[in-house]
């Protein structure tokens, strides 16, 4: 077996049940009622992302929002709020998802039933366990994998139940240090040079590349995410003591 694909099993091994749905106690993300694992994306991101040949590939994660633009405002009590650019362009029916979820009040009074320090905060369930939500359409949806959208730190991306497929209405966000490599170093992935350097400057989770919709990034309040990370959890990751999402509402950018 070759170095690329001992790496991958590694970290199918290590992650299994990281990314998915809980209700069997199996997953990691989340999404109706499934579980949503983030081992298969660890087994076989190197072999879907960009050849290493390409020497440069397009990076929409840190474009900043412009005046006007619609962005997302999370609220979360006792720690603030956390800014969120979306991208309707690159990921137009998740950002669509979102949005109306959104502006339906879904998400309200909702937790963050699923912290993993430097890898991620999950939360969007109406159940608290990962096993519920469910799209504004009322069922799952794809979202497809976006070009230009990468799991640096601060990415948010839904979770699902094995392909992007069985998107809902969980979500995580990225909570890396800057600069740390969750299931790193870069030389082991098959990607962009230009790729690499960001995850070496910025840090992320690049083997859930290829796995799942990136929808938006954290621009302002990366703090409250790290803040949040931090927090004492169970032996399934559940936070010991709530971490209520107050609100997530949907404004315009005033700069």
């Amino acid at each position: 077996m070759n170095t690329k694909r001992l790496f991958s099993a590694a970290l199918a091994v290590i992650l299994c049940g990281v990314l998915s749905s809980c209700g069997t106690g199996t997953g990691t993300t989340a999404t109706t009622g499934e579980s949503t694992d983030a081992q298969t994306t660890a087994a076989q991101v190197q072999e879907t992302a960009a050849p290493s040949s390409a020497e440069s590939a397009e990076i929409l994660n840190f474009i900043p929002p412009q005046k006007g633009e619609k962005i997302a405002v999370i609220t979360v009590k006792d720690y603030g709020t956390i800014k969120i650019k979306l991208f309707p362009e690159a990921a137009p029916k998740a950002v669509e998802n979102f949005v109306g979820l959104a502006e339906m009040n879904y998400y309200d009074e909702l937790i963050f039933h699923r912290i993993i320090p430097q890898f991620m905060n999950q939360g969007g369930d109406p159940r608290g366990n990962g096993t519920g939500g469910q799209s504004m359409w009322g069922d799952k949806f794809d979202g497809g994998i976006p070009e230009g959208l990468y799991h640096f730190s601060g990415a948010v991306a839904y979770a699902n139940s094995g392909s992007t497929s069985t998107n809902g209405s969980q979500f995580y966000i990225v909570n890396t240090d800057i600069g740390y490599i969750y299931g790193g170093p870069m030389d082991n992935y098959d990607v962009p040079q230009n790729v690499k350097d960001m995850y070496n400057e910025k840090g992320g989770t690049p083997f859930l590349d290829g796995g799942y919709t990136v929808f938006g990034q954290v621009f302002e309040g990366y703090d409250v995410v790290q803040a949040i990370s931090k927090v004492e959890t169970d032996e399934n990751d559940k936070p010991l003591k709530q971490v209520m999402i107050e609100s997530i509402r949907i404004v315009e950018y005033e700069g």
